[in-house]
């Protein structure tokens, strides 16, 4: 679905997933000093990490993929002291969104 040069950043601090495609561009420019059209996906959690947004520009429009994960969590790569966002190669980032088995982190679910 993305180049297989394409970078990607995750945000250190956990964010209220509620909030909208422009207030997350504007967490992009505001503390990554980035250009959230620049072609780089930028990666999101919640406080429970059970949760993702990744926010990206297509040449049209930004658009989301939203994630949550039926159990466990996502893993974010390690933090370096003083940063806002850490960046993950392509194959990290197929791998975080597969998530991390957790034991005692299952979902109830209506849906089977």
């Amino acid at each position: 679905m993305f180049s297989a040069n394409v970078r990607i950043f995750v945000s250190v601090e956990r964010v209220d997933l509620r909030i909208s495609f422009d207030r997350l561009a504007g967490i992009v420019r505001e503390r990554f000093g980035d250009d959230p059209r620049g072609g780089s996906l930028f990666v999101f959690l919640n406080k429970a990490t059970d949760r993702c947004k990744v926010l990206f520009y297509d040449r049209t429009g930004y658009a989301l993929l939203y994630k949550r994960l039926d159990q466990g969590v996502f893993v974010a790569p390690p933090r370096t002291e003083g940063a806002s966002r850490m960046e993950m190669s392509p194959e990290a980032f197929a791998r975080f969104l597969e998530g991390l088995a957790v034991e005692g982190k299952k979902k109830n679910s209506s849906v089977h």
